[in-house]
């Protein structure tokens, strides 16, 4: 008879051959076989995955974590459970308690001006010029800013504007397009970086990269953006957590929305070629911006309510 981590494992396998990403499900899959096997259960059962999910491992378990970690182990049961009907399949009630994201943060013009002036107290000097291109290239394309971290020389083409973001989050690639003063600042920052890298055959190919020489770590952006934040005086709003460098990602898509609705475009054609930009898997991932801010929300239900009067006077002249 397998063992739970043989199941496990042949799962995983079998979601990566299917072309997904498994690195998160798999670290809370392996992490409740840890937990399993120390209690001598050999396969999934409801009251063990409630005791895990519950449980403080490294981190302090918030309804965020108890509903992911319950999630794993449920559509992993839903598969096992094909093959060994004794699987327990935990309940969907358990989790009534569904995590909301928290509204992003947007950032204002003056506050993105301040952290791009505040970039510039980092030190050494090239950290300060990485920094500063780094965040106005987020700011200017909406990139996340894993993949700017990956971008390689290869993928920039100044002559025609165009930034090649391959492989990212769902294994999707895209171009991005970048204005002329966003080329003009991103070729200078690039005979900076080669001043200070070389061009020489075993020299770095990221285009960003640390006073180390070697590529930005996007697992290690944190403790920098919290500086760039302090130095810039940038708030926390009220309910809303700490600010993140992935919310210039946030301000991007949230200013690109207001501008269409107030130009009086329609969003609803516009929003798949906003998720296709974002590199979003699907349109609804990029609707969620409309009910998580509020003045988003306003102006779409403005809209909504502006054509059902219109189609209600149709009807009625």
């Amino acid at each position: 008879m397998s063992t739970l981590r043989e199941n496990v494992t042949d799962y995983l396998a079998m979601r990566r051959a299917m072309g997904f990403k498994v690195e998160g499900l798999g670290k809370l899959l392996l992490s409740f076989v840890a937990f399993c096997e120390v209690r001598g259960a050999t396969r999934v059962r409801t009251d063990l995955a409630v005791e895990w999910a519950t449980s403080t491992i490294k981190v302090h378990v918030n309804d965020a974590l108890f509903a992911r970690r319950m999630d794993a182990v449920r559509i992993f049961a839903r598969y096992q459970h094909a093959l060994d009907p004794a699987t327990e399949i935990p309940p969907e009630g358990i989790c009534n308690r569904r995590y909301r994201p928290k509204e992003p943060n947007v950032f204002s013009e003056a506050e993105i001006l301040a952290l791009l002036t505040a970039s510039d107290a980092l030190s050494p000097r090239f950290k300060a010029v990485t920094w500063r291109t780094l965040i106005g290239l987020l700011a200017a394309t909406g990139m996340r800013p894993g993949e700017a971290c990956r971008l390689t020389l290869g993928d920039i083409d100044l002559d025609n504007g165009v930034v090649q973001v391959l492989h990212t989050k769902f294994d999707k690639s895209r171009f991005v397009f970048i204005h002329p003063t966003t080329a003009t600042v991103l070729g200078q920052y690039l005979q900076v970086r080669q001043d200070w890298v070389g061009s020489t055959a075993r020299a770095c190919p990221a285009v960003f990269v640390n006073s180390r020489r070697g590529a930005l770590n996007p697992d290690r952006l944190s403790a920098t953006f919290r500086q760039i934040v302090a130095t810039a005086g940038v708030a926390t709003a009220p309910g809303h957590r700490p600010p993140r460098l992935h919310d210039v990602r946030h301000t991007f898509t949230v200013n690109t929305l207001l501008d269409w609705y107030r130009d009086g475009l329609d969003v609803q054609a516009r929003l798949p070629l906003l998720s296709t930009w974002l590199g979003h898997v699907d349109p609804a991932s990029t609707y969620w911006y409309l009910h998580a801010v509020p003045e988003l929300l306003a102006h779409a239900t403005d809209r909504l309510e502006g054509q059902t009067a219109a189609s209600a006077s149709g009807a009625v002249s």
